[in-house]
């Protein structure tokens, strides 16, 4: 015997099949849809949250509660910071990810005028599944929803606009966090936007926010941290999305050889375009795993050995 629940579901298949009027009817080409748009994900409205009180709030929230819970956690060493000197109007950052601490980090550790008049490119599918998400997100932290599962002319339009309007953007070019400490390739979006906006792009490399809170891991951990700002990059006349990004993760690689080495040494290598790989070695998960600790200058512990009678 068919459950309610069963019969329910044969009933609406045959009218869903049946078609209009029983379901809407589709919308004809060039027509505006006349049927209510999700205002979730990507279509979640931001403007409330860069009107004067939201930005209040914010401000309020990243310098009395960000700043010293960062400052605790991470315990951040800013480096580069005097590249920026010579930067005016709106920019681009753009910086490897490695956990959710890396956005309050950064926001932290971006110098004013921009600090206060930035944007977060935010996954609409995570940070605005839901209300309470969204509204979190857009207020405390300035985030506006990215489509990463697809090229999206709406996000693209929606930042270039606020880009216009004087806004800076932080954007993490990977797409999303680590899986494993390693970093992933970048994709297109922060080199797209700079050269549609004509603005430039500062490239940071950010260390030590894995161990903070690492992918998969609900509750922080104190480590020390390092944030490194590069000079700013424009795009050449002729350069296209695609090259312009892959010179920009070229610059954060060396940021990384910086961070790790020396400026002279990863300046050195970055000409010979031999700077480390952010990706690493295409080998098993937990070799991958032994070569990041090797990569971090981790120093394993040796085996005691008892003197020779």
């Amino acid at each position: 015997m068919k459950s309610v629940y069963s019969i329910t579901n044969d009933f609406k298949n045959k009218f869903l099949r049946l078609g209009f009027p029983w379901v809407p009817a589709s919308t004809p080409a060039g027509v505006d849809s006349r049927v209510k748009n999700n205002s979730l994900g990507a279509s979640y409205d931001t403007d409330w949250a860069r009107r004067p009180a939201a930005r209040l709030a914010r401000a309020v929230i990243v310098e009395t509660l960000m700043r010293p819970v960062m400052s605790f956690l991470a315990t951040p060493t800013r480096k580069g910071l005097d590249r920026l000197e010579n930067l005016e109007g709106p920019a681009i950052f753009a910086a490897n990810h490695q956990s959710h601490a890396d956005t309050p980090l950064l926001i932290t550790s971006i110098p004013e005028p921009w600090r206060h008049e930035l944007v977060i490119g935010a996954a609409a599918d995570y940070f605005f599944n839901t209300k309470a998400t969204s509204a979190i997100s857009a207020l405390a932290i300035g985030a506006v929803p990215i489509d990463r599962t697809k090229v999206s002319r709406q996000s693209g339009d929606m930042i270039s606009e606020l880009i216009g309007e004087g806004w800076s953007l932080l954007i993490y070019p990977e797409g999303g966090r680590s899986p494993d400490g390693w970093g992933q390739p970048f994709r297109g979006g922060a080199a797209y936007l700079a050269i549609r906006c004509g603005v430039p792009v500062v490239p940071i490399h950010i260390s030590g926010t894995g161990k903070i809170l690492r992918k998969g891991r609900n509750l922080p951990r104190r480590s020390k941290s390092t944030v490194t700002f590069g000079c700013p990059m424009d795009a050449e006349s002729d350069e296209n999305a695609r090259s312009f990004s892959a010179r920009i993760e070229k610059e954060v690689r060396s940021l990384a050889d910086e961070t790790a080495s020396s400026w002279w040494d990863a300046r050195q290598r970055s000409y010979k375009n031999s700077s480390p790989s952010l990706t690493g070695p295409e080998i098993g998960a937990w070799r991958r795993s032994w070569a990041l600790s090797d990569n971090d200058g981790k120093t394993r512990k040796r085996r005691r050995r008892w003197p020779a009678i």
